[in-house]
C-alpha cells in the first residue's frame, strides 16, 4: 500500500460532532451513520432508485461523568417528548480530521434529535472501565459540505 495512498490520512479517532445550541460534546464513538437511497423492486426482479434518500439513524457514546454534556442531552431528549417542543430537531456538523488536522471532511446533519438513551451494563468484577451513555440519534438528512 506504500506509495498508493496519499499522505495525511483521515483518522477514525480524530473527529468532532458539533450540535447547534448544545455545549461541546465529548463524543467517544459514532456508529452506523449510513446514507441510503430508497429503492424499489421492478417486475423483472431488478432494483431501481426510488429517487429519494432515507432518513437515517446512528448511535454515539458520551462519557457518563461529563455532567454538563449529559444534562444537555437529557434536556434535548425531553424536548422530543410530549408535549414535543419545536426545538427538538437541531442541526449538527460532523468533522473528520486528518492526522495533521489540515485535511477536513465535513458533513452537515439536518433534523437531528435523540430518540433513545442506553445506560451502560454494570458488573462488580469490572476493573473500573469508564462508563458511557449511548444515545441513539435520528437524522433527516446528511449532506457533505
Amino acid at each position: 500500500m506504500k506509495g498508493v495512498l496519499k499522505p495525511d490520512h483521515i483518522a477514525v479517532n480524530n473527529f468532532e460532532l458539533l450540535v447547534l445550541g448544545m455545549p461541546a460534546l465529548t463524543v467517544l464513538e459514532v456508529k452506523g451513520l449510513d446514507d441510503e437511497l430508497q429503492k424499489t423492486e421492478l417486475p423483472d426482479r431488478t432494483m431501481a432508485s426510488g429517487g429519494n434518500r432515507k432518513a437515517t439513524e446512528f448511535t454515539m457514546k458520551l462519557p457518563m461523568h461529563h455532567l454538563v454534556e449529559q444534562a444537555a442531552m437529557e434536556i434535548w431528549f425531553r424536548e422530543g417528548q410530549d408535549p414535543v417542543l419545536p426545538t427538538y430537531k437541531k442541526a449538527a456538523t460532523l468533522i473528520h480530521k486528518s492526522i495533521s488536522g489540515q485535511v477536513l471532511r465535513t458533513y452537515s446533519m439536518i433534523g437531528i434529535f435523540p430518540f433513545k438513551r442506553t445506560l451502560p451494563d454494570l458488573e462488580m468484577k469490572n476493573d473500573g472501565e469508564m462508563a458511557t451513555t449511548e444515545w441513539s440519534m435520528s437524522v433527516d438528512d446528511v449532506l457533505p459540505i
